[in-house]
């Protein structure tokens, strides 16, 4: 199971954008990438184009590319730096229920993210 999920704040750990933080947008799994917001920018040209309405499409335009996963970190929720991710498991009342979960904590505070 992978440690980072959509919507966590990451810090890359190494690269050209070492040290920048962003939301991931999008855990691509099966190559063991994401997709992290603001991070890793590449530049393309596409054709300028009209659609029915004779809008004009195209021109540069920049896009996110994927970084592999091993180069970005959760950031802790309390000290703003990046941490390792452990697991704990818990049991729940839900409803009269009881349910056991399994939470994501930081391992530097001991925080759940």
């Amino acid at each position: 199971m992978a440690n980072i999920k959509k919507g966590d704040l990451v810090q890359v750990i190494a690269g050209a954008s070492k040290g920048k933080q962003g939301q991931v947008l999008a855990v691509l799994g099966a190559d063991n990438k994401v997709i992290v917001q603001g991070i890793n920018l590449k530049t393309r040209h596409t054709r300028v184009t009209q659609n029915d309405r004779g809008v004009k499409q195209g021109g540069i335009e920049q896009a996110e590319a994927p970084i592999h996963i091993s180069n970005v970190q959760v950031v802790d929720p309390s000290t703003k730096k990046p941490t390792r991710i452990g697991a704990k498991v818990e049991t729940v009342t839900k409803n009269g229920v009881k349910k056991t979960v399994r939470v994501r904590i930081a391992k530097k505070s001991g925080k759940e993210i």
